[in-house]
């Protein structure tokens, strides 16, 4: 007589049946939900809320579109927003590479104690640092007082309510964003690369623009994007320290806060947010082409 076998799962316990069993995939994805309900409500929902707004306005369509792209002001003011953030995205790689690569070489207690200059204004408010380059650069402020004190100029300079000093806060402020990128990269550098390119006859010269700084380009273009994105949405120091000009952000204020024109600021804040999603697809495309078709920032 045949042995009956059977390859039919257990039953289920009573009251439990229907239900999934667990799993790593089941409970990642459950770890998920809190996070993309708390992004869905704080940035999805505001921003279908704008860029509705935009299309809706007094006139429904894309008339409030049509009003910021012909309008002369509008244009000035998102052309040098732009001119801002690259002018203060040069400046502030101008002055990071150099401190990114002394700190690169440094280890121990020097390395964390510029570490933590780097980092504490960082966490300092901008609305601190904005004020405090105010103090500096004001008619009377500390550096007119000691260039007239040195006898390099014979009256104060004006350097607030223009954009030099606001450029010049700017880029004070977004240098960790530029600095630590760039810092992360090169202490990702094989030091053994630079030391076989010596072995090869290359001069420091040659072995800094030959090897050095390739390698050291992936830190600098996230930095670069980093600072340039960041730039183009600051308020708080062109508010105070911009002058009659100003950048899309105060305009934005203006026309929400002061002309209550919302859809009119609604479309400035889409404009300006596609043109960012623009720059960054760019950037993405470019850095995966540099890198052979691999996603930005991902190992050979």
């Amino acid at each position: 007589m045949l042995q009956r076998t059977t390859t039919e799962a257990p039953l289920a316990p009573p009251g439990r049946a229907g239900r999934r069993p667990w799993s790593p995939g089941r409970g990642n994805t459950l770890l998920l939900l809190p996070p993309l309900l708390l992004l869905f409500a704080l940035f999805i929902l505001p921003l279908g809320t704008v860029i509705v707004q935009s299309l809706a306005g007094p006139t429904p369509g894309l008339a409030q579109y049509a009003e910021v792209l012909t309008s002369r002001t509008s244009l000035s003011v998102l052309l040098y927003t732009f001119q801002v953030a690259l002018l203060v995205t040069l400046g502030a790689l101008v002055l990071s590479y150099p401190v990114a690569f002394v700190v690169s070489r440094l280890s121990g207690n020097l390395l964390h104690l510029c570490l933590a200059m780097i980092l504490v204004p960082f966490w300092t408010s901008t609305v601190i640092r904005t004020y405090a380059w105010i103090v500096i650069l004001q008619r009377r402020g500390v550096l007119n007082d000691l260039f007239l004190d040195l006898g390099l100029i014979e009256r104060p300079l004006r350097l607030v309510s223009n954009g030099v000093g606001m450029q010049i806060a700017m880029v004070h402020i977004m240098l960790p964003f530029m600095i630590l990128p760039i810092l992360s990269t090169m202490r990702g550098i094989d030091q053994n690369l630079i030391r076989a390119a010596s072995v090869m006859g290359a001069n420091p010269l040659r072995q800094f623009l030959s090897v050095y700084l390739p390698l050291s380009l992936p830190g600098v273009s996230a930095g670069c994007i980093l600072v340039f994105i960041t730039s183009l949405g600051f308020y708080i120091t062109p508010a105070l320290l911009g002058g009659h000009r100003t950048m899309v952000a105060v305009l934005i204020e203006q026309q929400a806060s002061r002309l209550l024109n919302w859809p009119l600021a609604s479309a400035l804040a889409t404009i300006l947010l596609l043109a960012t999603c623009l720059l960054f697809i760019v950037y993405e495309r470019t850095m995966r082409s540099a890198a052979g078709g691999r996603p930005a920032g991902e190992p050979a």
